[in-house]
């Protein structure tokens, strides 16, 4: 972290470009007090001149942070960000961050350019950690930062392999559950709308229904699985073409509850009840679960010890930089309501 990059000015070389001492320039970075306005214009000249960029570690040393996290959104699409999910999760994350006197910055990356913006943003200490949410299988930005050694805890994973912090929920066991629920009900042709399956989350979801299946000697048909990317659209789309291929569908499971929304709609415009005809349960348990019609049973996601345990995983790592990367899967609960 604290070795520089070929080209990139030192703070020895700003002071001889600006002609005063290192300690002068150290100031005019910090913003202290006692240096002449005259010689602070200097500096700031000569910094944007060579173009130098405070450097974390050298901050940290001095027993000195920014005082503010990095709440980064991957999601490339924009859609996304109107889903109940971001707002819950922003929520939960602000609301741990209350006492703890950190700013919560929102950056959204979601090209190369904007990840290389964002890498050299944070490598000037202007964050004292970074939060990653609606990370993709193939995202770099993980391990970017954690070749920085910046603190940074991942919403979720990309794969079973993860090697950077993060807290996630039991999703494989949440979609268990959810199955289980339906094959106790009586129901045997059971679908599913997944998420987008180059995210882990999707995949685990996906593990979960077919687990379940499995154990009930159930083969889950290929035919039975329709991927989705967690919005209500999606959904609708999604059940229209499994009522083509199964009209004999008798229950779903989606992968989300905006998911399992557009489901809903799809099934009564084909003119089947929920739950007579067939049981829909969602995941994640927002809001929106009580107000659709039937009421949605769905997986509950614990999102405000999520947002806890991700703030309390990073402050750790800011306070003590030596820290071992750690992973925290936190349980899912089924809530039972009238649609399934």
């Amino acid at each position: 972290m604290g070795k520089r990059r070929p080209g990139t000015p030192t703070l020895e070389e700003v002071a001889a470009h600006a002609g005063v001492g290192r300690g002068t320039v150290s100031r005019v970075v910090n913003n202290e007090a006692g240096v002449k306005e005259s010689t602070r214009r200097v500096v700031q000249q000569a910094i944007a001149e060579l173009g130098y960029v405070p450097n974390l570690a050298a901050r940290s040393l001095a027993g000195r942070r920014a005082d503010a996290v990095a709440l980064v959104m991957t999601e490339p699409d924009w859609r996304m960000f109107a889903e109940p999910f971001f707002s819950e999760i922003v929520t939960s994350l602000g609301d741990a961050l209350t006492d703890t006197g950190m700013q919560l910055l929102l950056t959204l990356v979601r090209s190369d350019t904007e990840r290389r913006r964002f890498l050299e943003y944070a490598r000037g200490g202007r964050v004292d950690g970074v939060l990653l949410m609606s990370v993709h299988a193939d995202d770099p930005l993980p391990d970017m930062l954690a070749e920085t050694r910046l603190p940074t805890v991942l919403l979720g994973r990309r794969s079973a392999d993860e090697h950077v912090s993060y807290v996630d929920a039991d999703n494989v066991g949440g979609a268990r559950s959810a199955v289980a629920h339906l094959l106790e009900s009586g129901r045997r042709t059971i679908a599913t709308i997944t998420g987008p399956l180059d995210m882990y989350v999707a995949q685990c979801r996906l593990r979960g229904y077919r687990e379940a299946l499995a154990q009930a000697g159930l083969e889950a048909l290929p035919s039975w699985v329709a991927e989705g990317d967690f919005t209500e659209e999606s959904g609708r789309r999604a059940m229209e073409r499994l009522i083509e291929r199964h009209p004999e569908i008798d229950g779903v499971l989606a992968a989300s509850d905006t998911t399992a929304a557009g489901a809903l709609q799809a099934l009564r415009a084909a003119g089947r009840r929920v739950p007579e005809d067939v049981a829909v349960i969602g995941f994640d348990d927002f809001p929106l679960a009580e107000r659709t019609q039937p009421r949605l049973t769905t997986v509950r996601q614990p999102l405000e010890e999520i947002g806890r345990a991700m703030v309390r995983l990073l402050l750790e790592e800011v306070e003590e930089s030596s820290v071992a990367w750690r992973h925290v899967i936190l349980r899912t609960e089924l809530v039972v309501r009238d649609s399934a």
